[in-house]
């Protein structure tokens, strides 16, 4: 049966390269990045941080795509900035799947360095930091923080797989 991988964090710590090369591993794959169906509305485009924004959409949408692959026996990789609350949606939108779920975290010098190896038009600057705080304060995602500080991008691949971070 087909999995559901869910991989959130602040930006710029990583979470589109280690979704692409979890993805790449997989036999029948599709990665999703929700960045990219996010930044579909062009007309009338709003910050997903902001007031007014099309989130409800884009989630409609992405439940939507994610089940369609599921359907068709698809490992999804599906990466974007998830709170606890989007977590129980996946719970509740897709019961019966192997679903993992993880938070990559780093320091906030680290994922400041991060951030500047990123395409200008994609850094976050100090939004980065902003988002950092807001993880490591939400004590309902705790237990699937993973700090990839020190981990290679197969290294961190490895322990998302492991029991810890099934939900």
């Amino acid at each position: 049966m087909a999995k559901l991988y869910l991989i959130t964090g602040p930006a710029g710590v990583g979470k589109s390269t280690v979704s692409r090369k979890l993805a790449e591993s997989k036999e029948k794959s599709v990665l999703i990045e929700g960045d990219d169906i996010y930044h579909q509305v062009v007309g009338g485009y709003i910050q997903a941080w902001k007031e007014g924004n099309h989130l409800d959409i884009f989630w409609e949408v992405c439940f939507e795509t994610i089940s369609i692959y599921l359907q068709n026996g698809y490992d999804v990789v599906f990466n974007y900035i998830m709170s606890d609350k989007d977590l129980e949606r996946f719970k509740k939108q897709f019961p019966s799947y192997e679903k993992f779920f993880v938070v990559l975290m780093v320091n906030g010098e680290i994922l400041l360095q991060r951030d500047k190896e990123r395409p200008l038009d994609c850094q976050m600057k100090e939004r980065c930091l902003v988002l950092l705080k807001e993880f490591a304060e939400n004590p309902l995602l705790e237990n699937y923080f993973l700090d990839t500080s020190r981990l290679s991008v197969e290294e961190t691949i490895a322990k998302m797989e492991k029991d810890t971070f099934r939900f």
